[in-house]
């Protein structure tokens, strides 16, 4: 072996070449901004309608008819929509919650505002999304509502849980942050539930700049929501029991959507489809390159199925650490980054676990908040839980890079990465002394990869 082979093989954690070395370009920038976006957004900006609600609407109902659901409403991020979309299902005091604990923050934690309880699920280990059978586990006399996230652009089993959400009269929102343009056999994610929310800031798969839009075909759910924080647009309620309360914000809240965004958001319902195409061929790409390996498992739905990741938000593989030696996910990852990839450990961590759920008095109850309202008798114990599966996956998967382009050079260099990592994983085993303690995160994180 000739010394120049021999530094390409051995791996640029310990001294070697590294496997990634073209250009990324704009393989990871994101959003992509055209002039199409510039004129639409200076064309607000330069008419001072940027408080307006005129292009709002025309972003609303073409979002509406995209998914073929009645009603749409923009509000200033996913959080506020998913707030709105909670008090449009009359979520109150002592009503109970079910949300996957594997999920960022924003899914469930409005809960509090309204002085409901979440309770956590279980997630499916293949992929991320929640466990039905443990939704189902977790169902008591308060349930009222469950958040069905889907997680990392992999649909949830929607037809179990619709089935036994039918059973015990649960209303079902779909937190679709993750998952635009996701479809589950066939059908896009986002019109399964009562009401379904999308965040739309600028590192989802569908970005607007900042926002968040709320989908329902129930005319109360709807209603309510502009109640609750559009007041400016009370002139379109219609329903008898909510009128006389029409004119000043129910929830004391204001979520209009910036219009700038609304602009920029017209342009990217456009455009998305055709990026979305894109991005599938060249994750797809990805993970034909990489299936089979040793070690890791691409996390996508079976094609047999008609399931889809849509614009493949945050991707991720599954680790399987017996095929490498017991060689720890952070070693791991580290080894593949130093060859000029994209792998970051774990992913967001169990909520279930945070302070916020087991002791924390948010608003001075003088007790737990996540209890505050259940009754003299309620014990925080109760609701503490130990969910297995969420509880090791922040050592079971890592996220990959998230192409832009169907590029198969620059997927065929990163793809490389991680085979040469696989492949010389026995040099990196002598000194695997940081361990797995500490991986993934509660909050996202922006990098040129999401």
């Amino acid at each position: 072996m000739g010394a120049s082979e021999g530094t390409k093989s051995k791996l640029a954690l310990l001294g070697g070449a590294k496997a990634v070395t073209c250009d990324p370009g704009d393989m990871f920038t994101w959003p992509i901004v055209s002039e199409q976006h510039e004129r639409a957004v200076l064309e607000v900006l330069r008419s001072g309608r940027m408080s307006g609600l005129d292009v709002t609407r025309q972003f609303e109902k073409r979002y509406a008819e995209m998914l073929g659901r009645k009603y749409a409403l923009a509000g200033p991020n996913g959080t506020a929509a998913i707030l709105d979309a909670m008090y449009g299902l009359a979520i109150g005091p002592g009503d109970e919650v079910i949300c996957p604990s594997i999920t960022y923050w924003a899914s469930i934690v409005q809960a509090y505002v309204l002085g409901a309880t979440p309770v956590f699920a279980d997630v499916d280990p293949d992929t991320l999304c929640i466990d039905p059978q443990d939704f189902e586990r977790r169902i008591t006399p308060r349930t009222k509502a469950v958040v069905v996230v889907h997680y990392a652009g992999m649909p949830a089993e929607m037809d179990a849980i619709m089935e036994i959400a039918a059973g015990h009269k649960i209303k079902i929102l779909e937190d679709c942050s993750h998952a635009h343009g996701a479809l589950y056999k066939g059908k896009e994610v986002g019109t399964f539930g009562e009401v379904a929310a999308f965040s739309l800031m600028t590192g989802k798969s569908l970005p607007i700049g900042e926002g968040g839009i709320l989908l329902t075909d129930d005319r109360r759910i709807y209603e309510r929501a502009l109640l609750y924080s559009h007041y400016a647009r009370h002139d379109e309620i219609t329903l008898d029991e909510l009128k006389p309360f029409a004119g000043l914000p129910a929830g004391g809240f204001k979520h209009r959507m910036h219009q700038l965004s609304a602009a920029f958001g017209l342009v990217q319902l456009e455009l998305f489809p055709a990026q979305m195409a894109e991005i599938d061929k060249a994750m797809n790409a990805f993970c034909d390159l990489l299936e089979g390996v040793p070690g890791i498992r691409p996390m996508r739905p079976d094609a047999s199925t008609r399931s889809t990741k849509g614009g493949w938000y945050y991707p991720h593989f599954k680790y399987v650490p017996q095929e490498l030696g017991g060689l720890s996910l952070s070693r791991f990852c580290a080894a593949v980054r130093a060859e000029g990839s994209v792998c970051n450990p774990g992913c967001n961590k169990p909520l279930h676990g945070h302070p916020l759920f087991t002791e924390m008095d948010v608003y001075g109850h003088g007790r737990p908040t996540r209890i505050a309202h259940l009754g003299d008798t309620a014990r925080i114990e109760d609701y503490v839980q130990t969910l297995p599966v969420a509880e090791r996956m922040m050592q079971r998967v890592f996220e990959v890079p998230w192409f832009k382009h169907d590029r198969r050079a620059i997927i065929a260099e990163h793809a490389a990465a991680y085979r040469k990592v696989v492949d010389n994983h026995a040099a990196l085993l002598p000194d695997d002394s940081a361990g797995d303690a500490d991986l993934g995160g509660y909050s996202s994180f922006f990098s040129a990869n999401r």
